[in-house]
């Protein structure tokens, strides 16, 4: 049998959304591997420029978490919290300020406004900072970035803003794909994409800058197509997030990867980190590739070769997948550290989806 502690593994899971962060998934994932015998296992948890990216980079990079009171997405005071990485780059979310989490009862879809992120980015200019990356998800609202390009005079005042999307919506798209989701009925829906379609217009008018069809521009509600008029970058929300956490880096020399999230489906390998970190392991050459998931929907399509293990079958009753996360991964990583000791050999079945 291969000697495991001379097998290199990196884990690289996003969160398991309801209860595990990217950083304790990782945590649970090494201590699998560990107790499997690898000796050497790098942990970097990751993101997809939506919910858990503060996490991710300041588990990765280092750096001060910090906080500012900003205004909800319904117009109350929340306390968010925001990132200054070790190079002076501050990382925050438009969920901690304009976020559907933070609503509590039914939200207002038409009376959500992204003001709080505008006041955030503000808030992290004042503390010094001359670069910012946003990470664009989970949001409450529908305003095309509205409150935020106000909130901020409609200017970034020099400094380099990225806005970091987890999906390729394009900003009059917004409305139809995701307002449902924010509570929005069929007839708000219209409305919302009539206001959509006159805002592009006055960005437009006013900034020199159609958003209209760009890709990504549609993310937290319109948000980044509203950053986007005034001089913020767009970019794929888990590139921008592998690269700054130095992805790449991690993956040189390792024979075995290992990502995960709670809920795979076919949407996981359409920008989001499972399908990201499996591409990118393949193409860095690593041999053995794995996902450990919450939950996997029946029909979803695995690239050849990949192990994937649900902890909702490794369970008597399904809520104990949300209650046992930590222990069910820490067991799924050391199945996953056997079969890629026992593929590396040469001796391991074809993995299958259990």
């Amino acid at each position: 049998m291969a000697d495991a502690s001379a097998l290199r593994a990196l884990v690289c899971p996003d969160k398991f959304r309801g209860t595990l962060t990217a950083p304790e998934a990782a945590a649970a994932l090494a201590r699998g591997l560990h107790t499997a015998g690898y000796s050497e296992v790098r942990c970097l948890p990751l993101a997809d420029g939506g919910e858990g990216t503060t996490e991710a980079l300041l588990a990765a990079r280092g750096g001060k978490r910090r906080q500012a009171r900003v205004t909800g997405p319904l117009g109350g005071t929340v306390e968010a919290t925001w990132g200054v990485l070790s190079d002076g780059t501050a990382v925050l979310e438009c969920a901690a300020a304009s976020g559907l989490a933070l609503v509590e009862g039914p939200n207002d879809p038409l009376a959500a406004t992204s003001r709080g992120t505008g006041e955030l980015i503000a808030a992290a200019v004042r503390a010094g900072a001359r670069k910012v990356l946003v990470a664009a998800g989970g949001s409450a609202m529908t305003d095309g970035g509205l409150g935020a390009v106000t909130a901020l005079g409609w200017t970034l005042a020099g400094v380099e803003v990225t806005v970091a999307c987890d999906v390729e919506t394009t900003f009059l798209d917004a409305a139809a794909t995701f307002g449902p989701q924010k509570g929005a009925t069929p007839a708000q829906v219209s409305l919302l994409a009539r206001r959509l379609e006159r805002l592009a217009e006055v960005y437009r008018e006013r900034t020199g800058v159609d958003v209209a069809g760009l890709r990504h521009t549609g993310a937290a509600g319109g948000l980044a197509g509203g950053l986007t008029a005034i001089g913020a970058r767009l970019e794929p929300g888990f590139e921008v997030v592998a690269r700054t956490c130095g992805l790449e880096a991690a993956l040189a020399g390792v024979d075995l990867a290992v990502t995960g999230e709670g809920r795979l489906d076919a949407s996981s390998f359409e920008g989001k980190v499972v399908g990201g970190a499996l591409e990118w392991a393949e193409a860095e050459g690593v041999a053995a590739r794995a996902v450990v998931a919450g939950q996997i929907v029946a029909g979803t399509d695995l690239p050849e070769g990949v192990l994937a293990l649900a902890l909702a079958d490794r369970v008597w009753q399904s809520d104990e997948a949300f209650t046992r996360a930590a222990v069910l991964v820490e067991e799924a990583g050391v199945e996953v550290g056997r079969w890629a000791r026992e593929g590396l050999e040469g001796r391991a079945d074809p993995p299958p989806v259990a």
